[in-house]
Formats: structure tokens, C-alpha cells, sequence
């Protein structure tokens, strides 16, 4: 089912979502859409497009855990064996340019897409490196393993969500197989994937469910079910008064009926509902993308940008099989990873160019970090940020491109470092949005999306 995320936020009435959630339990008519329709309505204007940026929307793939960047993209088959791991390096479509030999769908798309070699942070703490990562900022807790919380930098579908209000229409940023809201051992919702300091009414809309299940329906409810629900709001403001009278007297008790009604059009909408229907794709274009969570979640995200919704965060499920391989790296890689992986986004790359979108889509694919040089006693990589590759394609990238070079066991950058700050800068410039557009917290303090500049290289001469 569609939510917007599990912390217990602050609402710009004082109250919180929990609250609101626990009393009446309106969780089960879906209060979480109406929160997101009411935000956007008493948010500033921020602004649009600009004149620059070739692409309408993003997909960006997150490979939760963070991959291993020799074994796939960066290989280096003369290093010594302690570093140089298993696999070989096979030849792509583009002369000179080699990938791992486990990713061979993508080796006959390297023209479509430029890999970045030199991105490196300082950050080897999954948590603070989802927020780095996701967000284009440095987590203000370095070195720590936070929860998320309510002064983090907002990750990038929120940010669309505040800059690109959609009234009526889906909202701007979504983000599927959302591992943000699962809970780790530690009991961490991650940071780097929701709205922060701008506010949690700009959450993603998160739709957590495997979208590869039989009878995958992110919705409520069928429509007349969701009717029923929409006509006995009544009886469920009524409910909520008698158990908390100062949340009736807020403005948003006040104008829950309107929001509510807003949020039933919408999810009742046919396009909206058909924009999530993966039932209307072929079963020949689904065995294409693979019946995976991470496949099928590619291919409903190709749906929605369809559909017009400007950044999709398609995550790799957080389950048994991540990419976090502290042990039987190659294993792991060979067998359960990188196959579906392949599958997967060079279905994605496929299925933008023949359908002409691939010039007006980017396509961002990354982790948090990269994984150590030397391979363990367990025949895994560790946590490694000094150095990791990032592959870009659509939107105006020129592909067939190495942008940056990693030194001898891929340890370090030999060519000048790209920072998540670049990165974000570049995704922002792609899509239209000057990167030092400023975002307003809480307190009304202006805040730049990044101090970050684009990589002018990753473009080609158009754009």
C-alpha cells in the first residue's frame, strides 16, 4: 500500500503524522495522500523549469547495500589477486571500454551510458552515505549511524515534490521497493530518502510492496471501495474529535474533508491507477525486465515517467540478497545479484530508446559507497568511500563515455574526485533546475539544493 514514510515529523499545524495515524486509525483510508495533497497546497511556489536541461524526469536506481565497483565497472585484471577478485573484464559496445563479465546486457549498452569512475566521499557508514549519496549533503553527524530525522536534507523526490507541485496528477517524486521504510536490526528508518528539513509533507509517495507479487496493487482499495471509505469521513472526524479534541480544532482537522476528497480523485483516477497497473504491460515486455521486485519496479517506474512524474527512486529491495556483501562477495554477485541486476536496467535502457524517451529521461545508477580493494577472509569487500563508480545515461548524457580513472586496485581517484555534491548538480542541471535553487526549512532559512557544480563532460555538445 502507498504510504509517506514512518517518522514521527512534525506537521506545519504542530501535530504530528503519528497522531494522526494512531487516532481513528485513518492509516486504513489512506490519510498519508490527502498529508501529501495538503502540503503541497500550503507550500510557497518555488519555481519550475528553467530553460536549461534536456530531460522531463529521472529514474534513480539505488542499489541499496552499495556494489562492489571493481567487480562490475571498474576491473582490474592486472592488480594482484588479493585485489583483483574472480571475475574477468569482457569487451562492451564501446571499443576500449571493458565491464565486468557478469553484466553482459550491459556490456552491449555501453554506448547508451557513461560511467563516472572517480566518485569518492568520506563517509563508510551506510546511513550518513545514503543521506550523502541521495541528497548532494553531507550528513551534519559524520562518522555516526543516525536515524532518519527532521534536519536532514531533503533526498531528491522530495525536493521535486516541493519544486513541481502536481495538484490532481501524481505526485513528483515517488520512490518504489522503498527500503527507507523498513526497519534494520538497529531498528533505523534509514536517513537519505525522505523530506526533512523541508518538511515531511513533501515526502516521496513510497510504495514498498513487490511490484513482481500476483495482484501487485499499490492502491487501497477498487474505487467502490475507496467510495464507501470517502463517504463515512464523516463518521471517522467524528471518531478522531471524541479522542483528541485539539486535533479537530487545527487546520488540518478543519480541511481534512477537502484534502481526503482531493486524495480519493486522485488514486481513483483512471490514469492514475493505470500508471500502476503493470497488469496492461505485455507478459513478453515483463519477462523482459525479469520477475524480480528490483525488474518489475524498473519497468513500473518506465510507467510512470510515461505518466509524466518527474523523479522515480527505483531501490533495490532491502531483503536477504543486497548488495552489502561482507562475505562470499562473488558468490553473492555471480548468483543472486548481479543476473537480475543485468536483467533489469538493460531492459530499462532498451525500453526508453525504443520508446523515444530515453533523450528526455535520466538514468542515475549508484550506490552509497564503493567496497575495499583487498578482499577479506571471507571472501568479501568491505565498506569502501574513497572511490566508487556511478553510471549515468538519457537525458541529454552523452554515452560511451569514462569520465575519471581509479588508480591501480581501485582504491583511490587518479583523476580529480567527483563528490556527491557534482552528482547532485548534475541530475538537478539535467532536469531544468538551476542546482543553487534554495528550498526554505522550518524556519523560513534558505538553503541551496547543492553548492555543487554539474559534470559539463557527462552531457553531450547540445546540451
Amino acid at each position: 500500500m502507498i504510504s509517506l514514510g514512518s517518522a514521527p515529523l512534525p506537521l506545519c499545524e504542530g501535530s504530528t503524522r503519528r497522531e494522526w495515524l494512531r487516532v481513528g486509525g485513518l492509516s486504513a483510508v489512506g490519510l498519508s495522500l490527502p498529508e501529501l495533497l495538503r502540503g503541497r497546497a500550503c507550500a510557497a511556489d518555488a519555481g519550475g523549469r528553467s530553460s536549461f536541461g534536456r530531460a522531463r524526469s529521472c529514474i534513480v536506481v539505488f542499489l541499496f547495500g552499495a556494489p562492489a565497483h571493481q567487480d562490475i565497472w571498474d576491473l582490474k585484471p592486472q592488480a594482484p589477486s588479493q585485489y583483483r577478485g574472480e571475475f574477468r573484464p569482457i569487451a562492451s559496445s564501446v571499443p576500449g571500454t571493458f565491464v565486468g563479465e557478469h553484466v553482459p546486457r550491459l556490456a552491449r549498452q555501453a554506448h547508451r551510458y557513461t560511467i563516472v569512475r572517480s566518485v569518492s566521499h568520506p563517509d563508510n557508514t551506510h546511513t550518513v552515505a545514503m543521506h550523502y549519496m541521495l541528497t548532494g549533503h553531507r550528513h551534519a553527524q559524520p562518522s555516526t549511524n543516525p536515524r532518519n530525522q527532521s534536519t536532514d536534507f531533503p533526498t531528491f523526490g522530495a525536493v521535486f515534490n516541493y519544486l513541481r507541485r502536481r495538484p490532481g496528477q501524481l505526485p513528483a517524486g515517488i520512490s518504489l521497493n522503498a527500503p527507507a521504510n523498513q526497519t534494520s536490526a538497529n531498528n533505523h528508518i534509514f536517513p537519505g530518502f525522505f523530506a526533512g528539513l523541508i518538511g515531511n509533507r513533501y515526502d516521496p509517495l513510497f510504495v514498498p510492496d513487490d511490484p513482481s507479487a500476483p495482484g501487485f496493487q499499490p492502491f487501497p482499495a477498487a474505487p467502490p471501495a475507496l467510495a464507501q471509505q470517502f463517504h463515512g469521513r464523516q463518521q471517522l472526524r467524528a471518531q478522531v474529535e471524541r479522542q483528541c479534541r485539539a486535533l479537530a480544532d487545527t487546520a488540518m482537522g478543519g480541511d481534512f474533508d477537502r484534502y481526503f476528497e482531493r486524495a480519493f480523485n486522485l488514486v481513483s483516477a483512471p490514469a492514475a491507477r493505470a500508471a500502476f497497473d503493470l497488469s496492461l504491460e505485455s507478459r513478453p515486455v515483463r519477462d523482459r525486465y525479469g520477475w524480480t521486485a528490483f525488474g518489475q519496479g524498473l519497468l513500473l517506474a518506465r510507467r510512470l515517467v510515461e505518466a509524466g512524474v518527474p523523479l522515480v527512486t527505483v531501490n533495490w529491495a532491502r531483503n536477504d540478497a543486497y548488495w552489502d556483501t561482507h562475505a562470499r562477495n562473488f558468490a553473492q554477485l555471480k548468483n543472486d545479484l548481479l543476473p537480475p541486476f543485468d536483467r533489469g536496467l538493460s531492459a530499462l535502457l532498451d525500453d526508453l530508446h525504443e520508446r523515444g524517451l530515453l533523450e528526455e529521461t535520466l538514468v542515475v545508477c549508484l550506490g552509497e559507497f564503493g567496497r575495499t580493494p583487498a578482499i577479506n577472509r571471507d571472501a568479501g569487500r568491505d565498506h569502501w568511500a574513497a572511490c566508487n563508480s556511478v553510471v549515468v545515461a538519457g537525458g541529454g548524457v552523452r554515452g560511451g563515455q569514462v569520465l575519471g580513472a581509479s588508480d591501480r586496485i581501485a582504491a583511490y581517484p587518479t583523476t580529480a574526485p567527483v563528490p556527491p555534491e557534482d552528482l547532485a548538480a548534475t541530475m538537478y542541471h539535467a532536469l531544468g533546475v538551476d542546482p543553487h535553487t534554495e528550498v526554505r526549512d522550518a524556519l523560513d532559512r534558505p538553503l541551496a539544493l547543492t553548492q555543487g557544480k554539474p559534470l559539463q563532460t557527462v552531457f553531450g555538445p547540445s546540451c
